[in-house]
């Protein structure tokens, strides 16, 4: 289930200048890093099998289809959305994973459902991300998500994902101050899908528009970099995190930290390697909008940096900065860099990273 991670720690331990980020990083961080594959990679796997059962019994074919392909596509995302788990004490840890499985888990099977099943309309996304938000306010009553698309019988499944995150989130600490940010996410989240799935054109004339609404506050971003930003999942994770560490007064400054800094570049290296499917299936690639490979380095050294700022007054600084460091490392050793004949730009990446 889990082999992109599989593979991409391969490709680390196989390439000298990898494994020199690795080191490059902090003395601790392959200590933490082996603390992440041994503790919260199994567990996120227990999790995750759990929904892969309730996925293959939905009823409808192609609805079936899409939420088996989200999870057995995108466990790497999974693994990755739990990596502060690393830092928590067993229990907490075990509960954070609660939370998140199933969270990622709607973020990807909607993605999926925008991508690639053809009774999706445009009008249909804002309907179908209710269900992000709705997930992330335990006191939202789960509504009908597939209102305007697509048909078929999904046996309740995204209803479950939806009450299984509310479940888990009615048990975290200082809940109540993490729902202004929770709500501004998900309602950032639910935009930009809508925006970059109209047909070629339109979309980049409706992610500007949408940006200029927002330029004042995002100013340092561009049109794309800022719908990366909205386009990510960690701005949920990283405060989460804040609150199960008992740090309630760093749950705004850690927001601020991963929205949009770390937000941005992680939806931009997602980005870098998915560029060869994009361009198969005609989709919106944020990392092609800059117009050379120095042009995309220079701005991900420049988000990093940023990030990194903004964590260095934060108590758990380090653990922060070890999200950055291995969700960077992995994406530049995923096994789409080879196939997709990335390995010159990734380097190219990875030693501007670690300037």
């Amino acid at each position: 289930m889990f082999s992109e991670i599989a593979s991409a720690l391969r490709s680390v331990l196989c390439s000298p200048e990898r494994l020199r980020a690795l080191v490059a990083a902090g003395v601790s961080t392959p200590i933490d890093l082996l603390r992440f594959l041994q503790a919260v990679v199994p567990r996120s796997a227990v999790a995750l099998a759990e929904i892969r059962t309730r996925a293959a019994a939905i009823p409808d074919e192609r609805l079936r289809r899409e939420a088996l392909a989200s999870v057995d596509g995108k466990a790497f995302h999974v693994a990755g959305a739990c990596i502060l788990a690393t830092f928590l004490p067993s229990e907490r840890a075990r509960s954070y994973i609660d939370v998140v499985a199933p969270l990622e888990t709607i973020y990807d099977y909607l993605d999926n459902l925008c991508d690639r099943h053809p009774e999706v309309r445009a009008e249909a996304y804002p309907v179908l991300h209710r269900a992000i938000a709705d997930a992330l306010d335990p006191g939202a009553a789960p509504r009908d998500y597939y209102a305007l698309g697509p048909s078929g019988d999904d046996g309740g499944y995204l209803r479950e994902l939806v009450l299984r995150t509310q479940t888990a989130l009615r048990s975290v600490p200082h809940l109540d101050m993490l729902l202004p940010y929770f709500a501004e996410a998900a309602a950032f989240y639910g935009e930009m899908q809508t925006n970059k799935h109209y047909p070629p054109g339109e979309r980049e004339l409706r992610c500007v528009a949408w940006y200029d609404e927002h330029r004042a506050r995002f100013a340092d971003l561009d049109w794309h970099e800022f719908a990366c930003a909205a386009g990510s999942q960690f701005q949920v994770y990283g405060p989460l995190y804040a609150a199960f560490a008992d740090a309630p007064d760093a749950i705004r400054a850690t927001y601020d930290g991963y929205f949009p800094y770390v937000s941005a570049l992680h939806v931009l290296l997602d980005s870098f390697i998915d560029r060869d499917e994009d361009r198969e299936h005609g989709e919106l690639n944020f990392a092609d909008v800059y117009p050379n490979a120095r042009a995309l380095r220079e701005r991900a050294l420049a988000l990093r940096e940023a990030a990194l700022a903004r964590f260095a007054p934060l108590a758990h600084a380090r653990h922060h900065r070890f999200v950055l460091d291995v969700m960077t490392l992995f994406y530049l050793s995923h096994p789409k860099i080879e196939s997709g004949r990335l390995e010159r730009e990734a380097r190219a990446l990875l030693r501007a990273n670690a300037r």
